[in-house]
């Protein structure tokens, strides 16, 4: 059950043992030099100056009118030698007094594109519902869902995403770049630099982060608080990756099963066109309440099991053999199996009701790559190449990666790795009275479930006003932003947030 923080938006290909796994400046910034050297030994081109382009969008019957820019910063050791170099794509309208927002994905190993192109940028391309094929089209268009409006965003690809690089061989790039802690204190000096080199350091700023993403948000704001001097005055977690302990130890403790139930029993209510938040409230409480109870239970209490497997049985509509074969603990994996087998499918951790067709049926575990994450890396890479080299004109040839296995693989985990975010974020929102954080999950996430961040928010303290940190669910998935229905209630709850009218 233990899942390692690499695994938490790559999980599909790390499917064995695991109940839950989670995904600047401006002209003045100087290139690589030209003989600057790859991991491998070759030599590496210098990336090119920042270039821009003004663009459009018509969002609710408003046009935006916006300058995008493409550029690098530097990432420097400690004797000031430039390591690495961190691309982002910035998005700014003219007008006094804007907020500014960063946006990070996770992974580790994936970049800032699915937030892009996705969810909050003013163009996206279609990906992660059911329906999506790697093959359409990648085509942009205007985003209904867009922050634009209400927030000029800068979007950050971590050293080996996108385009953004180490100058340093993988050992030392592991040790500067891919490791939990340094990875969360040269991200926020990159956020520090671009405040800096663009004039913004008395601007709102706010910072949203998804999946592994949502790891580094509550991170990332407070090292910024504590260490650079620069406060957040808001913070947009989009399914994140909050506390890895909590999936520990499922011979024990029953919270690993409380975790995932919720979210697949929504996937079946969405199957039966029942799918409501009035409709999950009583399953919310029966899983902190009964269902944790009977599991603890055990053998002391033989009726409990039954107790269990028949509720469970009804929540899924899953076969009652299956249920009672699992003792009422649906593991992820087997789930996602069983419940399209008849079909010869398979459902996506990411969201239990895309599915793709299983090309092993027979093998007794499941040998092939998550629907959404085989789907979407297609039509994200295309679309913002494109984008980058040709709309904006920010000439490179190297490799695009939207998602990098090869980060993921190299990622080294700190010690105090396992103990997650929930820290400090209690301790961001203790640092500064100001500050609100929004926490948003689809129901049907069962990568990042959205009961984890209901338990953890039930623990917190108050602080005052308990309305600062916020749960907030919606149909859908990890990307339940792809859905233009939740998408749209994302936004109205995120311009509370900004204290938009």
């Amino acid at each position: 059950m233990r899942k390692s923080l690499q695994s938490v938006l790559l999980a599909a290909f790390v499917l064995a043992g695991s109940n839950i796994a989670p995904a600047f400046a401006g002209d003045t910034h100087k290139p690589a030099a030209p003989d600057a050297a790859s991991s491998d030994g070759f030599q590496l081109p210098p990336l090119p100056a920042d270039a821009h382009v003004t663009q459009s969008a018509s969002v609710d019957g408003r046009t935006l009118k916006y300058t995008v820019t493409v550029g690098s910063l530097p990432v420097r050791d400690d004797k000031g030698k430039t390591t690495g170099e961190v691309v982002f794509t910035a998005y700014t309208m003219a007008g006094k007094e804007r907020p500014v927002t960063f946006a990070l994905n996770g992974g580790p190993g994936a970049s800032s594109v699915y937030l892009n192109l996705g969810a909050i940028g003013p163009k996206r391309v279609n990906f992660g519902v059911e329906g999506d094929n790697p093959s359409d089209p990648a085509t942009l268009h205007d985003n209904p869902g867009t922050w634009l409006g209400f927030t000029d965003l800068v979007f950050i690809d971590p050293v080996g995403t996108g385009y953004s690089r180490a100058l340093v061989d993988d050992k030392e790039a592991t040790k500067q770049f891919y490791s939990t802690d340094n990875d969360i204190q040269y991200l926020s000096r990159i956020v520090y630099d671009w405040l800096v080199k663009n004039g913004r350091m008395s601007s709102r700023k706010y910072l949203v982060g998804e999946s592994y993403g949502g790891f580094r948000g509550p991170r990332i704001t407070e090292y910024l608080q504590t260490r650079l001097g620069v406060a957040m005055n808001g913070v947009v977690l989009l399914s994140p990756y909050l506390d890895p302990a909590a999936s520990d130890d499922e011979n024990v403790s029953p919270l690993p099963w409380m975790l995932t139930l919720p979210s697949i029993a929504a996937a079946h209510l969405e199957r039966e066109h029942k799918l409501s938040a009035a409709a999950m409230a009583p399953i919310i409480e029966y899983t902190r309440g009964e269902y944790a109870s009977d599991l603890m239970r055990g053998r002391s209490d033989p009726q409990a099991t039954d107790r269990v497997v028949k509720k469970v049985t009804e929540l899924t509509g899953l076969d009652p053999l299956f249920v009672k074969r699992s003792g009422g603990r649906i593991e992820t994996q087997a789930y996602l199996r069983e419940v399209y087998r008849a079909e010869g499918k398979l459902g996506s951790r990411y969201d239990s009701n895309v599915t793709a067709w299983d090309p092993f049926p027979y093998a007794p575990h499941q040998q092939t790559g998550d629907p959404i994450l085989n789907g979407i890396i297609a039509p994200t890479t295309t679309a913002m190449v494109n984008f980058v080299t040709q709309t904006v004109g920010w000439k490179y040839d190297g490799r695009y990666n939207a998602l990098s296995y090869e980060v993921n693989k190299l990622w080294h985990e700190d010690e105090d790795a396992n103990k997650g975010s929930v820290s400090q974020l209690r301790e961001a929102v203790a640092n500064d009275p100001g500050l609100r954080v929004l926490i948003a999950h689809g129901w049907d996430d069962l990568s990042c479930p959205f009961m984890a961040s209901v338990l953890i928010v039930d623990q917190m303290p108050a602080m005052g006003d308990p309305t600062r940190v916020q749960v907030k669910n919606y149909p859908g998935g990890h990307m339940f932003y792809a859905r233009a229905d939740s998408q749209a209630a994302l936004t109205g709850d995120v311009k509370a947030l900004y204290g938009v009218k």
